[in-house]
């Protein structure tokens, strides 16, 4: 009697600690703070999903400018990653520094089974990405990646319809990305200084925005790799971005699609916007919540449709909602999903035949 009575207590106590760990918020150690959509993360409303605990960030004088900005204490902001994970042990790192540091945290993260997010793309190159792959499947993490187009209502409305086969099957799809170049928006010079250097940044336009072209195109095509991929790039504004590309035209070619990615810095307006083209009609996916179809009709007749579209639901509406959700085992992201690892890996290795590409002036057939 007295031991069923233990067992019991045991129970009452187990279960409500549980359900507490369970909706406790994700205590989220931020890197480096050069990128300037750390906003995204320090301005975000205090939706009981996550708690920052922890910032490492050398710059002190940057550190203190955001924290004025946003009221968090310079008593959580640390030196260096090591200290800011030993001192804080957060259960997800969120990356905001350079690409090519990405490696970096994962190597640092990974190996305390701590869970980690980065801004796009996931690396500077396929050779990175690799080595966080390795890490990744050892420890047993989660690694997601961060695009701000994977929060768009009106992509996942064109996703849906193309999977519903509203406008037949899929055979040309292409993707505009960019702006009139960072140093024209006057972005911080913390950002610009890596931004521009392709050690760093792993390239300019090509990198910074052929990213999103190759992330939705992956995503849409369920995760085929393509057959060629050919790309060229451009130096329009020598004097703004002197050590790498602002123009890059990328096309990849499948079996029985095409999609023409166009990353640059030299658009008037800035612009993240897709199109979908099947054989019965086409998507047109013009900013976060505006999207248009058009079905044939007759030869050059058609018949549109303009939706507006609100916000996705919680937690498929904010990276850091969708991280404590996956890290909490609340959501498994299907295959090749915007977020996910397999999704980003194939970008790398678009973004590198792409690279190439444009170095050799030759088409690169990737090896099956």
């Amino acid at each position: 009697m007295i031991r069923a009575l233990l067992l019991l207590s045991v129970i009452s106590v187990f279960i409500p600690l549980t359900a507490v760990a369970q909706n406790e918020p994700l205590r989220v150690g931020v890197v480096g703070l050069t990128h300037t959509h750390v906003h995204g993360i320090l301005g975000r409303a205090d939706r009981g999903d996550i708690k920052i605990v922890g910032i490492a960030e050398p710059n002190r004088e940057l550190a203190q400018r955001y924290a004025d900005q946003y009221k968090f204490s310079m008593n959580i902001v640390f030196t260096n990653l090591a200290e800011m994970l030993a001192a804080t042990k957060p259960q997800a790192v969120a990356a905001f520094g350079t690409i090519y540091e990405h490696l970096m945290v994962v190597e640092m993260a990974a190996p305390k089974g701590i869970h980690v997010i980065v801004e796009k793309p996931l690396a500077v190159n396929m050779e990175h990405a690799k080595k966080m792959e390795a890490l990744v499947k050892k420890h047993h993490i989660q690694l997601l990646t961060n695009y701000e187009t994977t929060w768009y209502p009106s992509n996942h409305k064109a996703h849906e319809l193309l999977e519903a086969g509203v406008v037949g099957d899929l055979r040309k799809i292409v993707i505009r990305d960019g702006h009139r170049g960072p140093k024209k928006l006057k972005i911080t010079s913390e950002f610009l200084d890596w931004l521009t250097d392709p050690v760093q940044n792993g390239g300019g336009a090509i990198t910074d925005f052929g990213c999103y072209g190759a992330n939705l195109t992956t995503w849409l095509m369920k995760g085929k790799r393509p057959k060629t991929v050919t790309a060229i790039t451009q130096q329009l504004q020598k004097e703004n971005n002197p050590k790498v590309d602002d123009e890059a035209t990328i096309i990849l070619t499948y079996d029985d699609a095409t999609a023409i990615i166009q990353a640059s810095w030299n658009w008037p307006i800035g612009r993240k916007d897709m199109e979908v083209y099947g054989l019965k009609g086409s998507i047109f996916a013009d900013n976060r919540h505006t999207l248009r179809t058009r079905m044939a009709e007759g030869y050059d007749g058609y018949n549109e449709e303009v939706l507006t579209l609100p916000e996705r639901e919680q937690p498929q509406d904010d990276p850091f909602a969708l991280l404590a959700a996956v890290v909490k085992n609340k959501i498994t992201l299907p295959p090749f999903d915007l977020s996910s690892l397999e999704n980003n890996l194939l970008v790398m290795e678009i973004l590198d035949a792409a690279r190439e590409s444009a170095s050799t002036q030759k088409t690169v057939i990737l090896k099956f």
